[in-house]
């Protein structure tokens, strides 16, 4: 069985202009051409699309979309990465709604608010002890007046880059990249300049040898704590992260 361009446009919620672009940048090709010039595909193809879909959603573009399709040629392989990240992706805003509804019926009710309960999904002191222990006070009073500082359109944004840097490590792991490879690389740049713009860390502070041996250690950091790797789709993908961060700071750090 297949299904007609205008088809696919309609179930995916994509369009067919989007789908004839995607087979001319050979993304996805159709699985044959009537002789009336109609692309038509079969169920490979539109599993194909779905983690086109899916790796689109995670904000990756096309050329690295590509290059991850290539490299991770085992569809159910590659989805079921997919899965873990969707399924983080669902109790983080289960806990964020969950919440929220909370505080929506204290409100309208006139009842107390449990402030305990509020921010759940949303904490941003959680590893507060660890980085005193590793860092010192210092470190984490900077790193928290720095976040208090910011307005609600700053802390929104910077959530945004943070989410979308850990989407697109799970993305790249899931897709079976080596860590020293271009694309790893590239996301492993962005994260120690990610990890730069938080004040009180060493990698703030800018001496090359402190930032190797943080952004090391924090790769080992992902690993060995389970809250940690979680953000990175689990103990395999953080591996993958302290890999990637390793070979970028003995090369550029």
């Amino acid at each position: 069985m297949d299904w007609s361009i205008q088809d696919i446009a309609r179930i995916a919620g994509t369009t067919s202009r989007t789908l004839r672009h995607y087979d001319d940048i050979g993304l996805l090709k159709p699985s044959r051409t009537g002789h009336n010039g109609y692309r038509y595909y079969s169920q490979a193809a539109l599993v194909q699309l779905q983690r086109i879909l899916l790796l689109r959603g995670l904000g990756l573009g096309l050329p690295v979309i590509s290059q991850v399709l290539d490299d991770e040629a085992d569809a159910a392989k590659a989805l079921t990465g997919h899965l873990e990240w969707l399924k983080q992706e669902q109790d983080r805003l289960a806990r964020q709604i969950a919440s929220v509804m909370q505080t929506i019926e204290a409100v309208k009710g006139g009842g107390e608010i449990m402030a305990e309960d509020m921010f759940n999904g949303f904490d941003h002191t959680q590893y507060k002890d660890e980085v005193e222990e590793r860092w010192g006070k210092d470190a984490y009073a900077k790193g928290d007046s720095w976040w208090r500082g910011m307005g609600a359109d700053e802390k929104a944004a910077w959530k945004q880059r943070s989410q979308q840097l850990g989407e697109d490590w799970i993305a790249a792991a899931s897709a079976g990249i080596a860590p020293d490879s271009a694309e790893a690389q590239a996301i492993a740049k962005r994260h120690v300049e990610w990890l730069t713009g938080i004040p009180g860390t060493p990698a703030a502070d800018g001496k090359s040898g402190d930032v190797k041996a943080y952004v090391t250690g924090l790769g080992e950091m992902y690993v060995a704590d389970p809250r940690f790797a979680k953000n990175y789709g689990g103990a395999e993908g953080a591996g993958f992260v302290r890999d990637a961060l390793k070979v970028y700071a003995e090369q550029n750090l």
